[in-house]
């Protein structure tokens, strides 16, 4: 049986924070690439690079000597970039605790989605929700406050999905980068995220060369039930795509089961000389609507 590619409807959020209809359309990321404001003739190579989303950065990356600059640089390519285009491009702003988020806010309107460092609360994204109300909205949960609050924030109205900032958290609460002391935070953000129906992003990596070791790692995030994670440089793009993209095995395997809960009727389906329930085929539809958001994606 053939996948049959649906078009995703276009949508901002209207006056609750839920979706409408919008020429611009936000699909799920598998990868975000993060690159630094203040290089502009890294922009347009970063809008080639296969990320499914570009995002502008005007926090970690720019120091404080240099925002102004970076502000002006985003602001520019937003507004000369063709909006139109394919291209979903966002802007890390600095955290509403520093002096200069609100002027990041105002001079990026060309954006797709502002993600929001040091979230700690839903309170946080009712401010700035407020300043961009057609703008979806990505917290970052990097610190032990910030977690403590994730279901809220991630219920918050406008926010499209979380990102995990694994490297700030470690630093706030003392534990190192490896896999064991993090498990706890990824799996209570899978969790809110998932009660919330938005997207998660995991941390990018700092791997540069060993490729398959990267998308092991994400296929680790993965099974968590991450949708996506961020990149900070272009060459982690495809393993990371590769890990989020629905092999055609798993395609394969999604659509059998679904045909035999359509032959089943209501209730449970046997297949292979086993019993499916409910939430098997649940799995097997979120495997075909990841393939479809990306048939023929790269």
């Amino acid at each position: 049986m053939p996948l049959k590619h649906v078009e995703k409807a276009p949508y901002v959020l209207d006056d609750r924070g839920r979706r409408s209809l919008s020429h611009r359309r936000m699909q799920t990321f598998r990868s975000l690439l993060f690159t630094p404001a203040d290089r502009p003739d890294r922009f347009a190579r970063a809008l080639t690079s296969r990320a499914d989303a570009v995002c502008l950065d005007l926090e970690d990356a720019i120091a404080p000597g240099k925002k102004t600059e970076a502000r002006a640089h985003a602001a520019a390519f937003l507004r000369e970039h063709d909006l139109a285009g394919p291209s979903i491009i966002g802007v890390r702003i600095n955290p509403l605790d520093s002096s200069w988020w609100a002027e990041d806010v105002a001079a990026t309107a060309g954006a797709d989605f502002l993600l929001l460092p040091k979230a700690v609360s839903a309170v946080q994204l009712a401010m700035l929700r407020a300043a961009r109300p057609n703008t979806p909205l990505w917290p970052l949960v990097e610190t032990a406050e910030g977690l403590r609050n994730c279901w809220q924030i991630a219920a918050a109205l406008g926010v499209e999905g979380v990102l995990f900032g694994a490297f700030d958290y470690a630093a706030d609460v003392g534990c190192t980068m490896d896999w064991e002391p993090l498990l706890f935070v990824r799996s209570q953000l899978a969790a809110a995220a998932a009660r919330a129906r938005i997207q998660l992003l995991d941390a990018p990596s700092g791997e540069l060369a060993d490729m398959h070791g990267l998308r092991q790692q994400t296929l680790r995030v993965k099974a968590l039930g991450f949708t996506g994670r961020a990149c900070i440089h272009p060459a982690q793009i495809g393993a990371v795509n590769a890990a989020f993209t629905s092999s055609q095995a798993e395609i394969d395997a999604a659509l059998r089961i679904l045909e035999a809960f359509d032959a089943a009727g209501e209730g449970v389906a046997q297949l292979d000389g086993k019993l499916l329930e409910k939430p098997v085929a649940l799995a097997a539809r979120r495997v075909l609507a990841r393939a479809n958001g990306f048939q023929g994606v790269n």
